[in-house]
């Protein structure tokens, strides 16, 4: 349930608005994206996000003048309040789900302390509840992870 404040709202419009819009006038292309898988125990932090569309692993949009470790780095700070300790590289794929999009996947560690932001709250989900519930952009991790 997306929370309903202000910032939520706006991102919720936000986003709505630009997907609609790019998937059906992909102006500047195939999009770069970033995602980081942070485990603890049996379970995944994922942003439950503001704009109603689910759960998805903490990442977003890379700049074009971003490398995609950057774009790892300040994505999860922005979502999470943590900061990336490690991480290794772990795939690549292309989506169309809702927009064109190349997701580069990373393992990742973090610490810090956790907070949300505009676009979600996050929390710990095991791979369970993930499959009823991650963007459909994501869910090729999902097959990565089992």
């Amino acid at each position: 349930m997306p929370v309903r404040t202000l910032p939520g709202k706006a991102f919720w419009l936000l986003s709505r608005g630009c997907i609609a819009i790019y998937s059906r006038l992909p102006i500047l292309g195939t999009l770069n994206g970033v995602v980081g898988l942070i485990r603890y125990n049996d379970a995944f932090l994922v942003i439950e996000r503001n704009d109603g569309r689910g759960v998805s692993f903490p990442g977003g949009l890379q700049f074009p003048w971003e490398s995609a470790e950057k774009a790892l780095i300040r994505e999860v700070r922005e979502e999470t309040g943590f900061e990336v300790t490690q991480f290794v590289f772990k795939l690549r794929y292309y989506s169309s789900a809702e927009i064109p999009l190349n997701i580069t996947v990373f393992d990742a560690e973090a610490a810090g302390q956790l907070h949300g932001s505009w676009e979600g709250t996050p929390c710990w989900l095991p791979i369970a509840e993930l499959r009823r519930r991650l963007l459909p952009s994501q869910r090729p991790i999902l097959d990565d992870l089992t």
